[in-house]
């Protein structure tokens, strides 16, 4: 990593606009920019003080680029933590590369993807998991996942993590320091204390791994599959829910033959709704695969909405009994929404009826319901997404809870508690300090992954890899 180099990037979204920001950043950045721009009030820009705004001329030797603004942090008081400046251009593809030419060819270089957060956290503006957020929070596209990206950004997972590694690590040198007193039997870690602090480790740990069940969806949206018979409506409704002409609808059966996605946010949070081919009998080979994915679809749903044509099971209700009852099968622990669609020229007395025997079907205690809507008329729809949002543990996100969602925060959250189970284990058998303190360092360690106290260039490039370039 050349992190002595001076760096300079577009902050902003390629492509013209109005205003365009670049970025630079290094020991040089100051020194670079002045020798390019002309302030208008006359000043040097490298003699200003940090944290101020100058207006001027940004020039490649006589000629004028752009008139521009420019922005000073000096020393450690900036976002990557080194000096920085950013200029603020018109908008012009054009004069955005002109800029970024003449940046390069005074001694800087462009900046890798991620490269200003990296520095940052090289130079301990931030630790690795806040790191990780910034990318969360540019790539929220629904307010649950900016919630939970601004909440790890300011550091309340990450805190939670350095407060248990803290007071582990003080339990961990007294140990450690009794194996240098071992001849003479003596404890200098309270056992009794110990214990206490294994119990709420372990107890907060599981919580955090809890978590990543809710927040991995919040963040990645959560996947709805809608199936059931041809021609009952799922189209209609993935557009009557979308509120947009997204899938084919016509009368013919089978017409969708591949799974159909899209997103929508509702009170929030995001939902991926995935419009699957009609499941029946067929022995078109092309219809078939469709409802082969449509079996796979319903493997990675986290909700299952399953349409029935409500006119269809008014009249018999037996055969639709036995298909939902294979869906329940197949899949008994996921969320089953039985939804009856077509319902608009149904009586009141009729639609009562249909939905007890439905309600029958399902189980107490389970994570189902059974709604009735007119997906053509837009009937019951909002009733169906006020129910779908009833499936995400709202409670957590509107308390603040800190909720993993990152994949390898949870694998070294795991690896952590089955390292604290191993010390729990030798409390409990009274093995040596010598041996329990192994299995506390391999927590310390696991811990330390996460916040990017241990670390390596390797993971780092991992990390940091997947930022846009800029930032």
């Amino acid at each position: 990593m050349q992190i002595q180099d001076t760096i300079a990037a577009l902050a902003t979204a390629p492509g013209a606009g109005a205003i365009a920001v670049i970025r630079v950043s290094g020991e040089n950045a100051i020194d670079i920019v002045s020798s390019i721009f002309d302030a208008k009030s006359g000043k040097i820009l490298k003699d200003q003080d940090t944290h101020t705004l100058h207006l001027g001329n940004i020039k490649d030797d006589n000629r004028i680029i752009d008139e521009a603004l420019v922005s000073i942090f000096k020393g450690k008081r900036s976002y990557t933590g080194e000096p920085t400046i950013e200029i603020s251009c018109h908008g012009s593809s054009y004069i955005q590369q002109e800029i970024l030419q003449l940046l390069f060819r005074k001694g800087c270089r462009a900046a890798k993807a991620g490269e200003f957060t990296l520095r940052a956290f090289i130079n301990g503006k931030m630790d690795l998991s806040q790191a990780e957020a910034v990318a969360d929070l540019i790539a929220s596209d629904n307010a649950g996942a900016h919630q939970i990206a601004m909440q790890q950004m300011r550091g309340g997972f990450s805190n939670e993590i350095a407060q248990l590694r803290q007071e582990l690590l003080d339990f961990a040198s007294l140990i450690e320091l009794e194996l240098d007193f071992a001849e003479e039997d003596v404890e200098f870690a309270n056992r009794e204390e110990f214990q206490n602090l294994i119990t709420k480790i372990t107890r907060v740990l599981k919580r955090l791994i809890d978590s990543f069940a809710t927040g991995n969806v919040i963040k990645n949206g959560i996947p709805v599959a809608i199936v059931g018979e041809p021609n009952v409506g799922k189209s209609t409704l993935l557009n009557a829910l979308l509120n947009e002409e997204r899938a084919i609808v016509s009368d013919i059966a089978g017409t969708t033959r591949d799974t159909i996605e899209d997103e929508l946010s509702i009170g929030g949070i995001g939902f991926r709704f995935i419009d699957t081919a009609g499941i029946r009998e067929t022995f078109d080979v092309i219809e078939g695969l469709g409802i082969k994915k449509t079996f796979e679809k319903i493997t990675q749903a986290q909700v299952v909405l399953y349409l029935i044509n409500a006119d269809k099971f008014r009249n018999q209700p037996d055969l639709f009994i036995v298909e939902i009852q294979k869906i329940r099968n197949r899949f008994p622990d996921k969320p089953l929404v039985l939804v009856a669609n077509k319902i608009d020229h149904l009586t009141e007395a009729e639609q009562n009826n249909i939905n007890e025997q439905l309600s029958q079907l399902i189980p107490e205690k389970s994570k189902s319901a059974v709604l009735l809507i007119s997906a053509k008329t837009g009937l019951g729809v909002d009733e169906l997404k006020e129910q779908l949002l009833q499936f995400v543990n709202m409670g957590a996100l509107r308390n603040n809870e800190t909720l993993v969602t990152n994949s390898r925060h949870y694998d070294a959250l795991l690896k952590a508690l089955e390292e604290i189970e191993k010390v729990q284990q030798g409390i409990n058998d009274g093995l040596s300090s010598d041996l329990m303190a192994i299995d506390i360092r391999e927590a310390l360690y696991h811990f330390g992954e996460i916040t990017g106290q241990v670390t390596n260039d390797e993971l780092l490039g991992n990390i940091f890899a997947n930022f846009c370039i800029g930032k």
